[in-house]
């Protein structure tokens, strides 16, 4: 008896650290998903648009998901750790279900980011394309577009500079094609979401089996007594 109390408190403390370690992950992961959101270096280009008008959404789908699971990974890590202490086995299962949709949405949205990579890539790689077709042909507010593209992703034009001199960035080391350019910032932002997203999920794995081993053990010492 004593044995098996020993160990079921080792569990116990051994979630706690982990939803302690969860909740500070999921800080983390909405921290990471904000950031690439609304304060990263592109920021200025995922808030343009299409010709059609519609917004670049194919970046954004995979960051929306990330932040909720951030926010659901804090209030599951908070209510997993109350379940531990008072050795609720309603509260163990629902952690474990929770943690089941969060495994579920991270895998999900690794996925869609990892096979959409090269659309959403091809779809800015089109704004950029579309908005230099239309300064070429003297379409208003194509200016604006350029410059946000050449300052933030550090490039101007595509096999040339020719007319786009006073859009390109200040003092440039080096012609760098835009096109080129586009693709290699954009491939390390979406690797950055999927790669969290996966480790996530990954980690959510660790959870599940503790809160199953501590729920299997509470139940085991009831039926002893």
């Amino acid at each position: 008896m004593g044995r098996v109390s020993g160990i079921m408190r080792c569990i116990k403390y051994l979630l706690c650290t982990f939803n302690f370690i969860f909740w500070l992950a999921g800080s983390a992961v909405i921290s990471v998903g904000l950031w690439l959101r609304f304060g990263g270096d592109i920021t200025e280009i995922t808030e343009l648009k299409h010709s059609d008008g519609d917004e670049a959404t194919s970046f954004f789908t995979g960051l929306y998901v990330l932040i909720g699971a951030g926010v659901l990974m804090m209030l599951v890590g908070f209510f997993g750790c109350c379940g531990a202490v008072r050795e609720s086995q309603c509260l163990l299962g629902s952690f474990f279900a929770c943690l089941l949709v969060i495994f579920t949405a991270e895998m999900t949205a690794g996925v869609f980011v990892f096979l959409g990579k090269s659309t959403a890539i091809k779809e800015f790689q089109n704004i950029y394309t579309t908005a230099l077709d239309d300064y070429k042909k003297g379409v208003e507010g194509t200016n604006t577009t350029l410059l946000s593209f050449h300052t933030t992703v550090g490039c101007c034009g595509i096999d040339s500079v020719k007319d786009l001199k006073h859009l390109c960035p200040k003092d440039p080391k080096e012609h760098k094609n835009c096109l080129e350019e586009i693709e290699k910032r954009m491939s390390s932002k979406l690797k950055t979401v999927g790669v969290v997203c996966i480790a996530v999920a990954g980690v959510t794995i660790f959870g599940m089996i503790f809160s199953m081993v501590l729920c299997c053990a509470i139940r085991n010492s009831r039926e002893v007594l």
